[in-house]
């Protein structure tokens, strides 16, 4: 194709936001600003189970540049429907109970409350004083030992769904499900080679550069406007829409640059936290995570144990050969 037309293969095209990049001019999430925003800063549970008694935030609240607190008493009630959030169907409740812990911590790093500040010292102060009240309960750590009779329950309501049917109780197995082809067995049984082996995955982060960054404005005709660095813009709209119990059409969400990524940028974690604050203080609300917390707090690719078995049958192979 003439240079005139859209000939690719084997060029070197420059890259649209290349030269914004290289000179330091591309905003990502950190690198936002407008005018009279406050900082925020995210208290987080130090225990990795452990049920939330009190938490009074009455000191934090008296501190000079303090402008708004929030805890998941200022999260809707949100009805425990499935959403698709891009990697299979997930429920809206235990979703904004990861934003705001309800009633229990169910990790270490989980988010309790929030501070937005004039500072971010400040708020990291505030934060730092709210004083909560945990009852420290048996932590499971290990797939298998989750699923074992008596191991502590992480999420009380919680019922296994087995073959499709509810089998009743409180349990930390989701669902056991089953996608068969052809008789099994039979295959196992003309198999000449049986294969069996058990595999046990640690959880692995994707260790991105940039940190988590969120900021928000609920304005004054109750639209909410959120800059982020997410990969998925109108995910990230539709579930902090859903999460605060908005429509779809009052949130927008204007990505910034993305420092790294690789999946791990799809899920909210700050969006909805640093929303509330801004309808608080009335003020645009900044929230940058640590680099403790991305790795304790954002969802990475969960530990796993598979087991697998595997047949060959010598004979039948040969004959496609030949």
């Amino acid at each position: 194709m003439s240079k005139q037309g859209y000939q690719v293969i084997g060029t070197r095209p420059l890259r649209h936001d290349a030269a914004d990049k290289v000179t330091g001019r591309a905003i990502f999430g950190a690198d936002f600003k407008t005018a009279g925003a406050l900082q925020g800063f995210v208290l987080r549970s130090p225990h990795a189970h452990a049920r939330i008694l009190s938490i009074d935030t009455s000191r934090a609240a008296k501190m000079r540049g303090v402008k708004a607190i929030v805890t998941a008493e200022d999260l809707p009630q949100v009805t425990d429907r499935m959403i698709d959030y891009g990697e299979g169907p997930m429920s809206l409740a235990h979703i904004s109970g990861n934003i705001l812990a309800r009633g229990k911590a169910l990790y270490r790093g989980h988010a309790i409350a929030a501070v937005a500040a004039t500072t971010l010292p400040i708020a990291e102060q505030a934060a730092r004083s709210i004083k909560v009240e945990y009852e420290v309960l048996p932590a499971v750590t290990d797939t298998l030992a989750a699923m074992q009779p008596g191991a502590p329950i992480l999420l009380e309501g919680l019922e296994t769904l087995e073959l499709g049917r509810k089998t009743g109780g409180a349990s930390n197995i989701a669902e056991h499900f089953c996608l068969a082809l052809g008789d099994v067995e039979a295959g196992f049984a003309k198999a000449d080679v049986v294969v069996e082996r058990e595999f046990q995955t640690a959880t692995v982060h994707q260790g991105y550069i940039e940190p988590h960054c969120a900021t928000a404005l609920w304005n004054r005709d109750g639209r909410v406007h959120i800059w982020c660095c997410t990969q998925g813009a109108f995910v990230a709209r539709d579930v902090t829409a859903w999460i605060l119990d908005l429509p779809v059409s009052r949130v927008k969400v204007i990505p910034t640059e993305v420092g790294g990524a690789f999946g791990g940028k799809i899920r909210v974690y700050l969006e909805p936290v640093a929303a509330l604050l801004s309808r608080k203080a009335a003020r645009p609300v900044k929230i940058t995570m640590s680099r403790r917390d991305v790795f304790e707090s954002t969802g990475p690719t969960p530990g796993s144990h598979i087991k697998v078995k595997m047949g060959f049958v010598s004979k039948i192979l040969y004959q496609k050969v030949s």
